[in-house]
């Protein structure tokens, strides 16, 4: 059986997860700036892993969706510095390995998540699974 994972849906789901893109109100007087949020002070959206072999996931891995030469990338940074860059797909896949020799191994969990295990790294993330 085959199962569709809704490229669309990941991209909106992941990138619009709380973290604000703009630097605060254009109405806010220029001396008035500087207790205005800016996206640099907002922390990034934090999402469950299992990183460098660890058995339970946590709420630990930062995920941002930046722009890349072939569509939306996904990075996901461990806490100990590393990260891991995600092409998504539009194929139905849902995400595969941007660069590096590891390949992505999607696995889908229910309706509305999916683990990506990249090596020793696990992560999971909000996506709308299709049959």
């Amino acid at each position: 059986m085959f199962t569709r994972i809704s490229s669309l849906a990941l991209a909106l789901v992941v990138s619009g997860c709380g973290h604000g893109e703009s630097n605060g109100p254009a109405s806010v007087p220029a001396e008035d700036n500087a207790a205005a949020p800016t996206a640099a002070m907002v922390a990034p959206p934090k999402t469950y892993c299992a990183v460098e072999g660890a058995h339970d996931f946590e709420r630990l891995c930062d995920r941002e969706m930046i722009k890349g030469a072939n569509g939306p990338l996904l990075v996901l940074r461990n806490p100990s510095g590393g990260f891991r860059r995600l092409q998504v797909t539009t194929d139905g896949r849902g995400v595969i390995a941007a660069d590096g020799a590891e390949p992505a191994i999607v696995t889908t969990i229910g309706t509305r998540m999916i683990e990506v295990s990249i090596s020793e790294d696990r992560y999971r993330l909000p996506a709308i699974v299709e049959p």
